[in-house]
């Protein structure tokens, strides 16, 4: 595969793409690339004040996007499930689906609202159960892709699997890298077993590389009352080293060309081109971690990720 490819968005008119996390960071740039090609865009988030104010700033420059807000926790099973719900009761085919929404490095450990690591729970599980959920509305569209953002802290993950929740001792990085990596993990399992099963369905994978988004903010200081030190250091690096950091727009364009350019595979994992996948825009495939590449671990993940949700996905043939 082409070693520098071009995130080149076609006409959308017709189609429905949802995005998870999209009044902020990624998402926002996200859905306002969608929205200005002509997709209907369901912008899947937890707060309805911060989504409008999110449609007014897109309509400035895309005065007639189709913007929906459908409300989504990821760290709640029966959140995910309602909006699973609402989105079947309308019926309509989803052409893209891309989990994007996170929560990075908490400094303590926190859980979901059914008990799981805060990370885990919310960045893979809460994003599996989803994509089970609306499975019947991506199977009834012509072409659709699902698109998971993972993070270049994959590489240093590892799952975990005789202490998924970090129980028994916790550390913020490992946890995202574990999270990240089990996001990865997904849309190449996900796309194994849509090959398998004749699903029509192109899953892949894609990271941002180093983006300013909040959740170098949001993360690092959940639960404090003042900024945390990564969060203090994350901020420092924006204004003396910029040249390490891109800018919203460029840090979605791997996740923009797996979503709707044409020769985005499945199963493929795509960063920004720049040395070591941190920076310098555009877009190439991404270096995919040995331990992602274990089928069997893969399949230990779906089997466990399916019982703790208790979402089931159709049996591979």
């Amino acid at each position: 595969m082409a070693n520098d490819l071009v995130a080149t968005v076609p006409d959308l008119s017709g189609k429905l793409a949802v995005v998870t996390g999209s009044n902020s960071g990624l998402g926002f740039g996200l859905a306002k690339r969608l929205a200005a090609g002509g997709a209907d865009v369901v912008m899947a988030i937890r707060n309805q004040n911060k989504g409008e104010a999110a449609i007014a700033e897109i309509r400035k420059s895309v005065p007639d996007a189709r913007l929906t807000i459908k409300p989504l926790d990821l760290s709640s099973l029966a959140s995910v499930k309602t909006l699973g719900a609402q989105l079947n009761a309308d019926g309509r085919p989803i052409d893209i689906l891309i989990n994007n929404a996170g929560v990075m490095t908490p400094p303590e450990r926190d859980t979901t609202a059914d008990g799981f690591e805060l990370q885990f729970g919310s960045n893979h599980l809460g994003h599996f159960a989803l994509t089970a959920h609306v499975l019947p509305l991506l199977r009834g569209a012509q072409s659709p892709r699902v698109v998971s953002l993972s993070s270049i802290a994959a590489r240093r993950g590892r799952i975990h699997f005789d202490d998924l929740q970090f129980e028994k001792s916790y550390a913020s990085m490992a946890a995202y890298g574990q999270s990240k990596l089990a996001t990865l993990m997904f849309a190449r399992e996900l796309d194994r077993r849509s090959r398998q099963g004749g699903w029509n369905i192109v899953s892949n994978a894609a990271h941002p590389g180093l983006t300013k988004t909040n959740l170098q903010i949001s993360g690092p200081s959940h639960g404090r009352d003042k900024p945390a030190l990564m969060q203090r250091l994350y901020t420092t690096s924006w204004k003396y080293a910029p040249f390490l950091w891109q800018e919203i727009d460029e840090g979605i364009l791997p996740a923009l060309y797996a979503a709707v350019t044409p020769g985005a595979e499945g199963g493929a994992f795509y960063g920004p081109r720049g040395f070591a996948e941190a920076a310098g825009g555009g877009v190439k495939e991404a270096k995919v971690p040995k331990r992602a590449t274990s089928a069997e671990d893969c399949k230990r993940l779906w089997e466990i990720s399916e019982r703790l949700t208790g979402v089931s996905y159709p049996a591979p043939n």
